[in-house]
């Protein structure tokens, strides 16, 4: 397999909609929908829907880990499930008709011991087959240590495979260094990752300039929310701004946006034309409600869109 998606924190995702939210009233929902979810995920799926095929590592436990899996088999996503003791756990996404809001409840992880987040790293250093791509992505669970990405990291440097990391805080800061070939920041996580609280649109160049000097990742791609995304690499930068769409749940957009990058830069195409479909991908699935994500026929139109413009 050449690329392999690694999320110690999945979740199941329940979306339902109802006309109205009030406080302490019994509030009727809709039939509620369940979808896997978490980083890496998120990106295998997106990756599948694209028609690309990926391996989603991930810790899960409970009837909640045993439903997330029987939901990937259902979508035909390639998996290798580590089991840990406690339930996966479940986030609540609803839908408001009468505003068109959308109200997101995110759960805490479960706890993880050390021997069960080890037994990534584990099957990490002992595969006999090196992917291309490793993209270790979301959140990190209760007891996972900080460092966990810089670990995957170390392996990287040892094994030669490229890793991408899509992470904030404390687990993105210490991710940052030697083995990381790609990060995905946000401007706040570009301004942290080049030692400064706040940043400015004059900045974002200069610093992601610095973050690549000092051997943080080899490109950034720069999340800049509805204006797309900025590119840096060795060689420059480069701007792609989203068509206007009508947005129904930015739910698993970037990691989307993730998912159609790696699978692209996996087949060969240049970052000029990756960031290009990157983008696309994200876009398209800002269109689908609840936690669903792109469609194929969406993501071309718009790719096919931005490449008329360049």
């Amino acid at each position: 397999m050449k690329i392999i998606t690694i999320t110690v924190n999945p979740a199941l995702d329940k979306s339902t909609r109802l006309d109205k939210v009030a406080p302490e009233k019994k509030l009727r929902c809709e039939q509620p929908t369940y979808e896997p979810g978490g980083g890496g995920i998120n990106v295998s799926r997106a990756i599948k829907k694209l028609g690309g095929e990926s391996c989603a590592w991930y810790l899960s436990g409970g009837g909640s880990g045993e439903l997330l899996g029987q939901l990937l088999k259902e979508e035909g996503v390639s998996f290798r499930q580590f089991k840990c003791e406690h339930w996966t756990r479940e986030n609540l996404m609803v839908y408001e008709t009468a505003s068109g809001q959308q109200f997101r409840f995110g759960m805490p992880g479960p706890p993880v011991s050390e021997a069960e987040w080890k037994q990534l790293l584990q099957a990490l250093e002992e595969l006999e087959e090196t992917p291309e791509f490793v993209v270790a992505s979301g959140s990190l669970s209760p007891g996972v240590p900080d460092d966990f990405y810089a670990q995957i990291a170390q392996i990287a440097v040892k094994k030669g495979f490229k890793l991408v990391v899509d992470t904030s805080g404390e687990a993105l800061l210490q991710s940052a260094g030697k083995g990381i070939y790609l990060l995905k920041p946000n401007l706040s996580e570009l301004a942290a990752l080049a030692g400064k609280e706040k940043i400015n649109a004059r900045e974002q160049e200069e610093l992601a300039h610095k973050v690549m000097e000092e051997g943080k990742s080899e490109v950034l791609v720069v999340s800049l929310g509805p204006r797309g995304a900025m590119l840096a690499t060795k060689d420059g930068f480069e701007y792609i701004t989203p068509p206007t769409v009508q947005t129904e749940s930015a739910v698993g957009a970037g990691d989307s946006m993730v998912g159609g990058m790696v699978l692209k830069l996996s087949q060969g195409w240049p970052w000029s034309d990756v960031i290009k479909y990157g983008v696309a991908t994200g876009t398209a699935t800002s269109m689908t409600p609840g936690s669903e994500l792109c469609r194929l026929p969406d993501v071309e139109e718009i790719y096919a869109w931005l490449k008329a413009r360049s």
